[in-house]
C-alpha cells in the first residue's frame, strides 16, 4: 500500500489560499481518479479539488471552514498498487487552530518566522462562539480565525481600522489590536504601580511590527484567563436573527457569495468618490453589421456573435488612448497598469454576480474576443470558472441593457477606478444630418454610463474616455470582416 498526499493545487498567480467549504468524501470512501474530493472557495470563486489517484481516503487534515494555503496537504489517500512518493513530513500541516502548547508538532508549515510567531500568539485562548458572518464588512478567513481564537467580538472587529486594500483589516492589524488589548490591564494597575499613560499620538499609531519569533513568550505572559479577559472587555451580544412580525414574511439568510458581494459593494462606496458621466451613442452601424454577419460567423466559427465582444474590443481600444483610466490606487500611490484586462460582469443563475476577466484584451481581434467572452460566460453560468479567471482585472464593463435598463450607475470594482455600463439598444427617432440637409429617421441608440473614482479621475478624463468609446462605436466600419 502506498500513501498519496492530496495538496491544495495552484489556482492562479494571484491566489495563495482558499477556504474549505465542503468535504465530498468521508474517511474510508473510495475515490476514483479525477473524482472531486472536496469543495473550496476563494474570495470570488467556488471550485472542486479532484484526486490525482485512485484509492481510499484515510485521513482528512483540515475540516470545513478551515483556511488552507496553496501547496499544503489537505488529505491522505491510500493507493492500491503502484508506488506513490510521499512528500516530506514537515510539509503536511495540521489545522492552524491546534493549540501550540499541547501539540507543538501541529504548527502549520509557514514560510516565515514572523508568521509562525503570529500563530503561536493567537492559539493560547479557548475559541469563542462569535459568528462574524453577519457583519457588513468583509473579513478574510484568517482574520476571522484569529478573532475567534482571541475572543474578539464582532463589534471590536468592526472597529479596528484596516490598513489593507479598500480599508480591509489585515492579519497585522488584528494582531496589533490583540497585543494592545492584552496590555490594557496595566492601565488599571494598583496605585503603587501606576502605568504610564499613552499620548494621543501613540494611541493612533499602529503598533510596531515584530519580526522575530522571540516576541511570542511576551504575548503569552500577559495573557489573562478567558474569564478575566471577558470582564475587562465586555463583549456585546451578537446580532439576533430577524423575526417575522406578522408570521408570514420569509426570512432568507444570505449565501456566502451574496455576503461577499454585499461587503465588496459597501467597501467600494466607502473607498471611492463615485461620479458618473452619461452619453447617448448611435450604434446603428454596429447593429446592421451584426445582423448581416451573425449567421455566417456562427456557421464558420461555431460561436454566437453577440454585441458584447464588439463593445469590449472598442473599450480596450479606448483604454489604449487613455491609459490613466487603466490604473488602480494603493494608498497615496497610483499604479499604472501595463496590461489591459477587461472584467465582464455576469449574472449567475442564482441571482449573484461574478466578474470574469479577459486578459490582454487589447491584443485580441474580434474573433478572439468573441471566443473569450463566450467561454467565460458559459463557464460562469455552469459554475466552472477557475479562481484565476476572476483575478487581475484593470477595468470593468457591465451590460445593464440585458435586463432592459436604459442606463445605470454601476459601482466601481475595487481597486479599479472605472466601470462602464452599457444600456439597452432602442429604436428611436433621431435627427440625421446629411449634405442635403437634416431629416428625421429611425436609429438604434443606447446610453453609456461611466462611473469613475473622482479621487484620481477628474471629469475631463472620465468624460473624454466615454466620449472616445462613443466615437469608436459610431465610426464602426460596416464593411469590416470578422
Amino acid at each position: 500500500m502506498a500513501r498519496f498526499e492530496l495538496k491544495l493545487p495552484k489556482m492562479g498567480e494571484s491566489v495563495a489560499e482558499a477556504t474549505i467549504t465542503n468535504w465530498l468524501k468521508e474517511v474510508g470512501d473510495h475515490i476514483d481518479v479525477d473524482e472531486a474530493v472536496l469543495e473550496i472557495a476563494t474570495d470570488k470563486v467556488d471550485s472542486e479539488v479532484p484526486s490525482e489517484v485512485s484509492g481510499t481516503l484515510v485521513e482528512r487534515l483540515f475540516e470545513k471552514d478551515d483556511l488552507v494555503k496553496v501547496g499544503q496537504t489537505i488529505a491522505i489517500i491510500e493507493v492500491e498498487g503502484g508506488v506513490v512518493v510521499d512528500a516530506p513530513a514537515e510539509t503536511t500541516p495540521e489545522p492552524p487552530a491546534a493549540p501550540v502548547a499541547e501539540q507543538p508538532q501541529a504548527m502549520p508549515t509557514i514560510g516565515t518566522m514572523e508568521t509562525a510567531r503570529d500563530f503561536t500568539a493567537v492559539s493560547s485562548v479557548p475559541p469563542t462562539k462569535e459568528d462574524y458572518h453577519n457583519s457588513d464588512k468583509f473579513f478574510s478567513p484568517l482574520v476571522k480565525n484569529i478573532a475567534r481564537e482571541e475572543n474578539v467580538s464582532m463589534a471590536e472587529l468592526e472597529s479596528i481600522p484596516g490598513t489593507g486594500n479598500d480599508g480591509r483589516v489585515t492579519k497585522n492589524d488584528i494582531l496589533d489590536y490583540v497585543a494592545k488589548r492584552k496590555d490594557a490591564p496595566s492601565v488599571s494597575a494598583p496605585a503603587s504601580q501606576p502605568a504610564p499613560q499613552e499620548s494621543p499620538a501613540q494611541l493612533t499609531e499602529p503598533a510596531p511590527q515584530v519580526s522575530t519569533v522571540t516576541e511570542a513568550p511576551k504575548v503569552q505572559e500577559v495573557q489573562k484567563p478567558a474569564a478575566q479577559q471577558s470582564a475587562a472587555t465586555p463583549q456585546p451580544a451578537s446580532k439576533a436573527a430577524p423575526v417575522s412580525v406578522n408570521g408570514q414574511d420569509e426570512i432568507i439568510e444570505m449565501d456566502r457569495m451574496r455576503k461577499l458581494i454585499s461587503g465588496y459593494m459597501i467597501q467600494s462606496l466607502q473607498t471611492s468618490a463615485h461620479v458618473q458621466s452619461f452619453i447617448e451613442v448611435d450604434v446603428t452601424s454596429i447593429w446592421d453589421w451584426r445582423e448581416k454577419n451573425k449567421n455566417a460567423f456562427e456557421k464558420r466559427e461555431g460561436e454566437k456573435l453577440t454585441f458584447t465582444p464588439i463593445f469590449m474590443e472598442i473599450v480596450a481600444k479606448a483604454l489604449k488612448d487613455f491609459p490613466m483610466m487603466n490604473i488602480s490606487v494603493e494608498g497615496e500611490h497610483i499604479i499604472k497598469k501595463k496590461n489591459i484586462n477587461l472584467g465582464m460582469a455576469a449574472a449567475l443563475p442564482n441571482g449573484n454576480l461574478i466578474v470574469p476577466v479577459i486578459k490582454n484584451a487589447d491584443q485580441l481581434n474580434l474573433l478572439g474576443m468573441a471566443k473569450a467572452v463566450n467561454d467565460l460566460g458559459n463557464r460562469a453560468k455552469a459554475g466552472k470558472l477557475k479562481p484565476d479567471d476572476t483575478q487581475g482585472g484593470t477595468y470593468t464593463v457591465t451590460n445593464v441593457g440585458t435586463f432592459g435598463s436604459v442606463f445605470g450607475t454601476p459601482i466601481i470594482n475595487q481597486p479599479q477606478v472605472g466601470i462602464l455600463a452599457l444600456g439597452a439598444i432602442r429604436k428611436v427617432p433621431a435627427v440625421i444630418e446629411t449634405p442635403e440637409g437634416d431629416f428625421i429617421g429611425i436609429r438604434k441608440k443606447m446610453f453609456l454610463s461611466h462611473s469613475y473614482d473622482h479621487r484620481v479621475v477628474d471629469g475631463a478624463l472620465g468624460g473624454s474616455f466615454v466620449k472616445r468609446v462613443a466615437e469608436y462605436m459610431e465610426a464602426f466600419d460596416e464593411n469590416r470582416s470578422f
